[in-house]
């Protein structure tokens, strides 16, 4: 779904004033008495409830600011990270205050960035993380109130408990509405390049911005959205003190979109059994000095057992074993998940997008999802071609959406970015048939060769790649999929 357009936010009048104001500055625009309609508000207040300089006496002490630190782990020096027992760590950390050029030692939080994630989600230097940011976001992103009708909250869509998604097709929004997108997973977004499936908002901070003023999600389409929600904060007292607090000005749409992301970039998940045959495979094959640097079955047999031992609910539940009854079959699954390991990154070329510690390579895809009978429909969403702006529209990205991350797979279902697929097995079939056949296909759907002999005879036509898997396969490699499921959100994450 589009950002409302900004003559849905402003009258016709109003534009003109910002256009006005715009032109003389800010302190003209303070000036402007108003060019709205009766009740609305003037350009002068949105532009006030937008954003605010912060003011330093009411804010937090830099002394008593608690930072939250991202720890990955460095396989060269692996203690500062193995020493941290869990998700959340209080700890101490020496710090110089900016304005004093004085040396504290503060209180600090830890985040273990789990298993398999060897980079930190990447912070902007404007929007630094601290426990009382965290946390203030983390309430904004479970209250209704930013909703105008005070039924939906981000986690309406987005729940902690269901992967971070509502696992509906598509979502419900204010009044009971149905939206045309299947609500992506909140997990390792911070990583993402682009947010969104068609990549329209840059960082986590615009995200948050944009389902407040989705006349389909949180909107009710009177008035200007932002305004109002701000409105309603301000009348909290609780809001009022933590804003002051956390920035040092009242509640702002700036400071809630700095506040909601902060929060969902501590949603992270990694930790799978994936992950941990990696980590056996490298102790393996430093300690034998000799050897590829590549997982085999017995380092799946490994992990898998020692789940069994812990009794590791998830990982185990993601395949379909339970402790204490399916120990028998580990060799059998460990084989299995080493096979579809292979193929997801040779035969079925999954690793031609899903790359990287999170899977995925940010860039957008037309896989042929929404095509029919051959053709991209007249009324279908554009997808990342749609979303770019004018002077930048790259037509070969009509109908591509973001490559979606491959953790937590189990919890997100149903996939792609219409929902369209419900289950894992039936996304592995729509690649083995190389996508829907459309004009737009990605080059990455396509069979190349294929269509460079038909242009030999002057025929020119998209020709789907198809990988041709056996049943076998098809199966190994949704199990390996499916070993990618890692550790839920800890209760300080994922709780109101």
């Amino acid at each position: 779904m589009q950002y409302p357009n900004i003559r849905s936010m402003l009258a016709p009048r109003s534009l003109l004033a910002v256009t006005h104001g715009l032109a003389l500055g800010f302190g003209a625009l303070a000036g402007i008495k108003s060019f709205a309609a009766d009740g609305d508000p003037t350009p002068a207040q949105i532009a006030e409830t937008a954003a605010a300089l912060p003011d330093p006496a009411k804010m937090t002490p830099f002394s008593k600011q608690v930072p939250v630190i991202f720890v990955t782990r460095d396989p060269r020096k692996p203690e500062a990270w193995n020493n941290l027992k869990e998700f959340w760590n209080k700890g101490k950390v020496d710090s110089v205050d900016p304005a004093t050029g004085e040396k504290v030692t503060r209180d600090a939080v830890f985040i273990k960035v789990p298993l398999g994630l060897n980079s930190a989600p990447p912070v902007p230097p404007e929007n630094p993380l601290t426990e009382e940011k965290v946390m203030l976001g983390k309430k904004l992103y479970f209250d209704t109130v930013i909703s105008s009708n005070n039924k939906v909250s981000c986690a309406s869509c987005h729940n902690p408990a269901l992967g971070y998604t509502d696992q509906m097709k598509t979502s419900t929004g204010i009044f009971d509405q149905k939206g045309g997108m299947n609500a992506p997973t909140v997990f390792n977004s911070g990583y993402h390049l682009l947010q969104f499936w068609n990549g329209r908002a840059p960082t986590l901070e615009d995200q948050a911005q944009g389902p407040p003023q989705n006349p389909v999600e949180m909107h009710d389409g009177k008035g200007n959205p932002w305004y109002q929600v701000v409105a309603r904060l301000r009348k909290n007292p609780e809001y009022v003190e933590a804003f002051a607090k956390v920035f040092g000005t009242p509640p702002t749409r700036d400071a809630a979109a700095k506040a909601i992301a902060a929060y969902e970039r501590l949603a992270l998940t990694g930790n799978s059994l994936v992950d941990r045959a990696e980590l056996a495979m490298r102790t393996r094959v430093e300690e034998e000095g000799e050897g590829k640097p590549e997982t085999n079955a017995g380092d799946f047999t490994k992990v898998l057992k020692a789940a069994f031992e812990a009794k590791d609910t998830e990982a185990l539940g993601a395949l379909g074993l339970q402790a204490g009854k399916d120990e028998g079959k580990i060799a059998e699954v460990a084989a299995s998940i080493q096979r579809g390991k292979e193929l997801f990154s040779n035969k079925a070329r999954c690793n031609s997008c899903h790359v990287g510690d999170n899977y995925s390579d940010s860039q957008f895809h037309n896989l042929g999802v929404g095509a029919k009978d051959g053709a991209w429909p007249a009324n279908a969403d554009l997808g990342r071609f749609g979303a770019q702006e004018t002077g930048h529209k790259d037509p070969t990205l009509v109908g591509a959406y973001k490559t979606p991350g491959l953790r937590q797979l189990v919890s997100t279902a149903p996939y792609m970015h219409d929902g369209s697929e419900g289950t894992l097995e039936a996304v592995i079939a729509l690649y083995n048939k190389g996508g829907n056949l459309n004009p737009h296909l990605s080059n990455k759907m396509r069979d190349e060769p294929a269509e460079r002999e038909a242009a030999k005879n002057g025929q020119k036509a998209v020709i789907p790649r198809k990988l041709n898997l056996t049943k076998q396969e098809e199966a190994d490699l949704v199990l390996f999929l499916k070993a990618l499921q890692g550790d839920p959100a800890p209760d300080i994450i994922a709780k109101p």
